[in-house]
């Protein structure tokens, strides 16, 4: 059975719906740019707004550090002094924390939803402290030097083979200053484990001194000549009193030793003048001077 062709529309109807067609078209196109349009302004406040904060955090993140050092000036050692040691870690730690709550509003500003931040970090915790295990463990170090304190800035110390003034200690790191005039920064759980030298802790020091002459002269001589030397010199402590021994004897020489307390400041030109005397004592007695 044939099927009927429908009618053609008249041609007042077909341009009607070519007009509705347009206009449904021109609608839509602007309702998705009007769309477009509110979703770029309402990221490009988000974005703006959160610039503010990071900039205001920075801005806080110094504040504060100030004002927990100012605070920490109020707490005072043993003698009065304020703890720089003490206000130092207090600032760097204030600072950081500051920093990462900061940190946090500027992504949730950003629409990111920090809880599941937090849980993406929760999971992935293991795989971050083994990427992070050496920061981790220069911030523990660095908590366990405040409480134990081997150290405070200002001490003359001699860690990893490097010796130097303490300048700060931060909540990663050590800065020292070195007797030449270089900048060391030591990271603190490389410090922390391993030997720490101070050279302030003490108010006195002990000048150890080992010389050799020949084994044919007067170890004796040179020795109790040692003992008036250091008798005259006023620096050297009476209690404990200065010691001047014989150590040894073999084919090739006698050796001796002088041991002498000072108080701390004293040691570099003390030691100094120790060293002369007894060069030009061994050395009239065919020695060699000083080894030690």
């Amino acid at each position: 059975m044939a099927t009927s062709t429908p009618p053609p529309l008249p041609a007042s109807v077909t341009k009607d719906i070519e007009r509705l067609d347009l206009t449904d078209a021109v609608t839509g196109h602007y309702r998705l740019w009007e769309t477009y349009g509110h979703d770029i302004s309402n990221f490009a406040v988000n974005l703006l707004v959160a610039v503010l904060i990071l900039l205001t955090t920075f801005w806080a993140a110094g504040w504060g550090a100030g004002l927990a050092r100012k605070a920490m000036g109020r707490v005072k050692r043993h003698n009065g002094e304020p703890d720089i040691t003490l206000q130092s870690f207090v600032a760097s730690l204030t600072r950081y924390v500051i920093i990462i709550v900061g940190l946090v509003a500027v992504l949730q500003q950003l629409g990111v939803k920090t809880t599941s931040v937090l849980a993406v970090l929760g999971a992935a915790s293991i795989a971050i402290g083994l990427a992070l295990q050496g920061t981790l463990s220069n911030v523990a170090a660095g908590v366990m030097l405040l409480l134990f304190r081997p150290y405070r800035v200002g001490d003359l110390v001699e860690v990893g083979g490097r010796i130097g003034t303490v300048r700060t200690l931060d909540l990663f790191v050590t800065e020292l200053v070195t007797q030449d005039g270089l900048r060391v920064m030591a990271p603190n759980g490389k410090i922390f484990g391993d030997f720490i030298v101070n050279y302030t802790t003490n108010a006195k020091r002990r000048i150890d001194l080992v010389f050799h002459i020949g084994p044919k002269q007067d170890l004796a001589q040179v020795l109790e000549a040692m003992r008036a030397v250091l008798a005259e010199d006023k620096r050297v402590l009476k209690d404990p009193g200065p010691i001047c021994e014989a150590l040894g004897l073999n084919e090739l020489y006698a050796e001796g030793a002088v041991r002498a307390w000072v108080k701390l400041a004293d040691y570099g030109a003390v030691k100094s003048a120790v060293v002369l005397a007894v060069q030009k004592l061994s050395i009239g007695q065919g020695g060699t001077g000083p080894v030690v």
